[in-house]
């Protein structure tokens, strides 16, 4: 194998390491702060109300701040993002108001947005074009391996103090930066630097279009976040028991699609992957107890798992490398806009309706994705963008 077909490489790990730091901070807050929501006098359609705003600040800002780590260079996109996070952590910590928890929850996706599409950006620069998904699908095993720990280990600090939870977070943020710091610039670089920056050269619109695929099934995913561990306490089950077998899910089955889509196409396997979404939401929908728990962890944790990396394989063919993160702040603002409306929509939905209705709406919404992608998401990435203009040659 080539040095160029070389995929694991250190700064691959390094990367790992970075994002695994970035989703173990994240998830030891989110699905605790809905529960401090509630602790200070707020209702359960607050305490969605965190992830919502937080995803949608998160949605809006992507395509801007994504296409600024194309201009500002991806390093220091992620030293500025982790340090922002520093001081969100912190001052969650401080903070008894629910309500200011909620603003704070806007301002803190600005960066979270510009955080994850650089990132993303940055490890695509990295990864081998003939190994794109099976590299994507290696790197989200950090995000994963996160999950499987995140959200007990964030419990756990809670029942001794938010305060103390949050100064973990905030230490991890720092671990963040410091990581950041240590990285080298990637060799792909903007070459619309030198362009205007206006809103048609900046934003990714065809990929944004294309990528309603991702609102459609994240929302499902939002509603778990935010209440899965609400359904399984109410039954009578580990709180944590969902996160648990979704993480392990996704570890197991990430190592074998990712190299399967790189090698038959991101198509034949992005498809089972959103009709198995369809299933674990629809199990979910049926019941909540310990056995529909655990089955629908595997079926949604293998189709969830999967499709991202495969999906976002399949647009990268569609893009120059310049525009890299462009790309994955489209796609992150729609993925984020699907989380936001989901974490949002089931705290109304639960509290109206139940658990069961709100995830049968979520199951109805996912299989909707199918024929989306097929009949309009392939047609608007069929052809490769368009190269940029040539810049004249400076004196």
């Amino acid at each position: 194998m080539s040095t160029a077909d070389r995929l694991f490489t250190a700064r691959f790990f390094v990367m790992c390491a970075f994002t695994f730091t970035v989703f173990v901070s994240a998830f030891q807050l989110y699905p605790t702060a809905p529960y401090r929501i509630i602790d200070l006098g707020g209702s359960t359609a607050m305490a969605g109300l965190f992830l919502g705003l937080l995803t949608y600040a998160s949605a809006l800002s992507a395509p801007l701040t994504g296409a600024l780590a194309d201009r500002m260079g991806k390093r220091r996109m992620l030293i500025v993002c982790s340090l922002a996070l520093t001081a969100f952590a912190l001052a969650y910590g401080l903070t008894s108001d629910h309500r200011l928890l909620l603003v704070l929850a806007v301002m803190h996706g600005v960066f979270w947005s510009g955080l994850l599409s650089a990132s993303s950006a940055y490890m695509t620069d990295a990864c081998p074009p003939q190994r794109r998904a099976e590299g994507i699908s290696f790197w989200g095993l950090s995000t994963v391996a996160a999950i499987a720990v995140a959200p007990t280990v964030g419990f756990r600090l809670y029942e001794h103090g938010w305060g103390l939870l949050c100064g973990v977070i905030a230490v991890l943020n720092l671990g963040m930066a410091a990581i950041a710091f240590g990285l080298k610039e990637t060799a792909v670089a903007t070459r619309l630097s030198h362009h205007p920056a206006t809103g048609s050269a900046l934003v990714e619109w065809r990929v944004l279009a294309a990528s309603l695929t991702l609102f459609l099934y994240s929302f499902g995913y939002g509603g778990l976040t935010s209440f899965v561990s609400f359904y399984a306490d109410a039954n009578g089950e580990d709180k944590g028991l969902y996160f648990r077998v979704l993480a392990v899910t996704v570890l197991v089955t990430r190592v074998f699609t990712g190299r399967l889509a790189d090698r038959f196409g991101t198509r034949r396997v992005l498809v089972p992957c959103l009709l198995l979404v369809v299933l674990g939401l629809a199990l979910l929908a049926w019941s909540g107890t310990y056995p529909w728990l655990v089955a629908s962890a595997v079926l949604f944790g293998t189709g969830f798992g999967s499709a991202y990396p495969a999906y976002a394989a399949h647009v990268l063919r569609h893009v120059r490398d310049d525009r890299r993160g462009a790309a994955f702040g489209a796609i992150l603002a729609a993925f984020d806009t699907g989380i936001g409306t989901g974490s949002i929509g089931m705290g109304l939905l639960v509290a109206r309706f139940g658990f069961q209705a709100s995830f049968g709406i979520a199951t109805v919404l996912a299989a909707l994705a199918i024929p989306y992608f097929l009949l309009v998401g392939q047609r608007l990435l069929r052809e490769p963008e368009a190269p940029p203009l040539a810049l004249p040659a400076r004196p």
